[in-house]
């Protein structure tokens, strides 16, 4: 029987698995001060998924002000930093309930009129999901990560 999940917001005693999983899952880490400072500025959307108390899955976002990548004009950004799931439990909506609560929070906590990531051009998997939220690709960033591979930068109105 496949357990079920819950989304919620971070708490500071989840840290440890969130990063965990950021381990695991995705070249790209941030030191422990980093996570903690987007869950005390933007907690509302910085989610876990869990599975019987186990953390699975965060997604972390932040809000900032800028011309948007949709539409140059100055407005409220929402930009997703980090969004990873366990390998053990993907390919069971994780990653999108993630995203979509997310986005849902940055537009209705935070206000935000667009949202933003970006995405090695390799992530399959992960370009898919977010083309099926309708996010688009904006531009390509030249070597954006430290291993030199490009990434897409991904944008939605919201």
């Amino acid at each position: 029987m496949l357990s079920s999940y819950i989304i919620r917001e971070a708490r500071e005693s989840d840290l440890k698995d969130v990063i965990n999983i950021n381990m695991i899952s995705l070249p790209e880490h941030y030191p422990e001060s980093f996570w903690r400072d987007h869950l005390i500025m933007w907690g509302k959307a910085f989610l876990v998924a869990e599975i019987n108390s186990k953390i699975v899955g965060y997604i972390m976002c932040r809000v900032e002000h800028g011309f948007g990548h949709i539409k140059p004009i100055l407005r409220r950004l929402g930009h997703i930093i980090s969004i990873a799931v366990h390998p053990d439990y993907r390919r069971r909506g994780i990653g999108k309930a993630l995203l979509t609560e997310a986005i849902k929070r940055l537009k209705e906590v935070y206000g935000v009129d667009e949202v933003y990531l970006e995405v090695r051009v390799s992530n399959e998997p992960a370009i898919s999901l977010y083309k099926k939220l309708n996010f688009k690709i904006v531009k390509i960033i030249k070597y954006y990560y430290l291993d030199g591979e490009d990434a897409y930068l991904m944008a939605k109105e919201v």
